[in-house]
C-alpha cells in the first residue's frame, strides 16, 4: 500500500522549512491535516486544565491529579519548569499566555500545596462564609479548623497563615487580604500561642501513650488493657489503662494517621 505515514511525515517536514506551496497546504489543512502533533497534544492538555480549573477553581492540582484521562498534575509540573513550555521563546510565551488565562496564578511564586490551599479557602469562602475572628466577622458560618475544601482543612490552614503572618510573602499576603483576611489582632496573638502549645502537649502525650500501648501489646501479646494498669517506660511510669479509655471516648478527635497507627496495633475500634 502507499506509504501514508511516510508521506505526511515529509509534508510536515517540508512545511517547518518552508518547502510547500500555499495551495498544497491549504488543501491539506481542509482535510485537518495536524501539522505539529506535539502542538495537537499540548493544546488536548491545554482543554483538560480549562476543565480542572472549572472544578477546583485553580491550577495548582497535585502531581497525582488526572482529568478527562489526563494526567493533568504531572503536565502542569512539568509546564512550571525550565523551558517546560518549549525553548522556542514565542511558543513559550504564547502557551503561558493560554494558561494565565485560565489561572493568572497557575505558576506562582511559592509553593504549589500553599496556592492550591488558598483557592480552597477561596472557595469556601464563595459557600457564604467569611474567616472567623477578628480578621473577619463570621456571616453564614465562619471558617473553622475542620471546613474541609477539596481535601483541605480550609479553616486550620487559615489560622496558621493568620499567625505566621510575617512569613508570607507580600503576594501571599496581599491576595488574602483580598478575601478580608488579616493578621492575629494583640489580642489573640497568646490565645494562638498558648493553643499552639496544648496541641504540642497533646502530641507528646499522645506518642508517650502509643510507645507504653506498644511495649505492653509485644510482652502481652493483646490489646486488652485493665482500665487500672500502670505501664514502666524508660523515663517513668504511664497509666496505660486510663490513657487508653480516655483515648477511646476521644476518638471522633484523633487525626487519620493517629487512628491508623492504633489499628495497627490492634486497637480495632480506631
Amino acid at each position: 500500500g502507499f506509504p501514508l505515514g511516510r508521506w505526511l511525515s515529509d509534508q510536515r517536514q517540508a512545511m517547518r522549512a518552508g518547502g510547500i506551496l500555499t495551495p498544497r497546504a491549504e488543501k491539506l489543512d481542509e482535510l485537518g491535516i495536524v501539522w505539529d502533533p506535539a502542538d495537537a497534544a499540548w493544546e488536548e492538555n491545554l482543554g483538560a486544565a480549562r476543565a480542572y480549573y472549572e472544578a477546583y477553581a485553580t491550577l495548582a492540582a497535585p502531581v497525582t491529579a488526572s482529568i478527562m484521562d489526563k494526567p493533568i498534575g504531572q503536565w502542569l509540573a512539568n509546564a512550571r519548569k525550565k523551558h517546560g513550555l518549549g525553548k522556542n521563546p514565542a511558543k513559550a510565551a504564547r502557551r503561558a499566555a493560554l494558561l494565565a488565562a485560565i489561572d493568572p496564578d497557575w505558576r506562582p511564586d511559592w509553593p504549589i500545596d500553599w496556592q492550591r490551599s488558598y483557592a480552597a479557602l477561596k472557595t469556601a469562602l464563595g459557600r457564604g462564609s467569611t474567616p472567623a475572628g477578628e480578621g473577619g466577622v463570621p456571616a453564614g458560618g465562619g471558617v473553622e479548623p475542620g471546613a474541609m475544601v477539596h481535601g483541605v482543612d480550609v479553616g486550620r490552614w487559615l489560622a496558621v497563615q493568620r499567625q505566621d503572618w510575617d512569613r508570607l510573602a507580600p503576594g501571599q499576603r496581599q491576595r488574602l487580604e483580598q478575601l478580608g483576611v488579616r493578621p492575629l489582632s494583640a489580642a489573640e496573638k497568646p490565645a494562638a500561642a498558648r493553643g499552639k502549645r496544648a496541641g504540642a502537649e497533646a502530641s507528646a502525650a499522645f506518642e508517650r501513650g502509643v510507645a507504653a500501648l506498644a511495649q505492653y501489646v509485644e510482652r502481652e501479646r493483646r490489646t486488652v488493657v485493665p482500665r487500672s494498669w500502670v505501664e514502666h517506660l524508660p523515663d517513668g511510669p504511664q497509666r496505660l489503662g486510663v490513657w487508653l479509655s480516655n483515648t477511646r471516648s476521644r476518638r471522633a478527635g484523633l487525626s487519620e494517621e493517629q487512628r491508623s497507627r492504633l489499628a495497627a496495633l490492634g486497637v480495632d475500634w480506631a
